[in-house]
C-alpha cells in the first residue's frame, strides 16, 4: 500500500491521540498540522516529529504533498474545515460528530461525491476489533433475536466550568454531539438501520446545551434501544445487547477491550480483543488509509448514508429540546 502523508486541522487534546495512533502504523506519516493558537502547532511538531507547521488552514491544504487530512477542531468548524479540504482536493478524515446537523452533512457529502474524493467520519468505536466481534457474535445469532440495547455515556462534570466548550453553544457543545453519539451509534451498529420512532427527555444547562439526554429509540419489529449521555456525573460506561437467549455486555463500549457472552443456563465466555496504550484511533486511521490506497470514496464500516441517518437523528433529538446552535 502507497504511504499516505496527513495533515492535521487542528493541534489540541484529541489530535494529540490521533498522532500517537498514526506512529503505530506503517504506509501513514503526520507531515504538516494547522492550528491558529499561536505556538500550538509547533509545540505539536516538536512533540511528534511532524516537519511542516502552518498558522492558516489555507496554508495547510495548499501543500501539495498532503494526501488527506484529519479535522480536530471544535464541532462547529467541522463543515467549514472538511469543505476546505473537499475544495482543495484533499481527503478527509473528521472527527465526530461530523457537522452539526444532517443539511450540513448532507452538502459535504455532496461535494466529496463531486470531487471523487474520499471522505469519512471517524467514530473510532466502529473500528475496534472487539466491536468486530460483536457483529460475529450477533450475526451466529449468539444471543437469539436481539430486542434491547441499553447503553450510556456520561461523565463526572465539576472539571467543566462555564467557559467549558460543552457548555457553549457557540461550540455546538452539549452532551448529545459529544457523548451521546456514541451510544446512538452501538444501538446503530447492533440494529443496523435507522429507528422508526424517536422519544426523548433532557435537562438542560444554563448556557442552553443539554447537560443530560435520554433517547429512547424504536426499530421495526418491536425493539428497542434505551441510551443517555451526560456531562454532569458519572455513570458506568458500558452497552449491553439483550437478546431471547441470553445478552452480551461490553464494558466501556467507546473503548472497548473486551466482550461478555451470556447464554441462558451457560457459564459466561470473555472475549479480549487488546490494543496498544494510546492507540485508539489506529484501527479507523488504518482502514481509512486501505480506502483511499485502493480508490475508494467512502467506506463500508462508516458509509456516509450511516453518518447521515445518525446526524438526523440527533436532529430530531435536538428538535424535540427546542436546542439550535448559532448559524443554523
Amino acid at each position: 500500500m502507497r504511504e499516505i502523508k496527513w495533515g492535521i486541522i487542528g493541534c489540541g487534546g484529541i489530535a494529540h491521540m490521533f498522532a500517537t495512533s498514526l506512529e503505530a502504523l506503517e504506509n501513514g506519516t503526520l507531515l504538516a498540522g494547522a492550528s491558529r493558537t499561536p505556538g500550538r502547532a509547533a509545540g505539536f511538531a516538536a512533540k511528534h516529529g511532524m516537519e511542516r507547521v502552518y498558522g492558516d488552514y489555507e496554508a495547510l491544504v495548499a501543500d501539495p504533498d498532503i494526501d488527506a487530512v484529519y479535522i480536530a477542531t471544535t464541532h462547529n468548524f467541522h463543515f467549514e474545515n472538511a469543505k476546505l479540504c473537499l475544495e482543495n482536493g484533499k481527503h478527509v478524515l473528521c472527527e465526530k460528530p461530523f457537522t452539526v446537523n444532517a443539511s450540513r452533512a448532507q452538502e459535504l457529502i455532496g461535494l466529496a461525491r463531486e470531487k471523487n474524493l474520499f471522505m469519512m467520519e471517524a467514530v473510532w468505536t466502529r473500528f475496534l476489533p472487539a466491536i468486530g466481534k460483536l457483529r460475529e457474535l450477533l450475526a451466529e445469532g449468539a444471543i437469539g433475536k436481539v430486542l434491547t440495547v441499553k447503553a450510556d455515556f456520561s461523565i463526572e462534570g465539576r472539571a467543566f466550568g462555564p467557559e467549558h466548550r460543552l457548555r457553549s453553544k457557540a461550540l455546538a457543545g452539549g452532551a448529545l454531539l459529544d457523548l451521546g453519539i456514541y451510544p446512538i451509534t452501538f444501538a446503530a451498529i447492533v440494529f443496523g438501520e435507522p429507528p422508526v420512532r424517536i422519544q426523548s427527555s433532557v435537562v438542560l444547562d444554563d448556557t442552553g446545551v443539554d447537560e443530560r439526554s435520554f433517547y429512547l429509540l424504536d426499530y421495526e419489529g418491536g425493539r428497542r434501544a434505551m441510551l443517555s449521555s451526560a456531562f454532569t456525573h458519572s455513570a458506568p460506561t458500558e452497552g449491553i445487547v439483550c437478546g431471547t437467549e441470553g445478552f452480551i455486555r461490553v464494558p466501556g463500549f467507546l473503548w472497548a477491550t473486551q466482550l461478555q457472552l451470556h447464554r441462558t443456563g451457560e457459564e459466561p465466555v470473555f472475549f479480549d480483543e487488546p490494543y496498544g496504550e494510546g492507540e485508539n484511533f489506529r484501527f479507523e486511521i488504518a482502514h481509512a488509509m486501505e480506502c483511499i490506497a485502493a480508490g475508494k470514496t467512502e467506506s463500508d464500516i462508516m458509509p456516509l448514508s450511516e453518518t447521515l441517518s445518525i446526524m438526523q437523528t440527533m436532529d430530531t433529538l435536538r428538535a424535540q429540546w427546542g436546542l439550535e446552535y448559532p448559524g443554523e
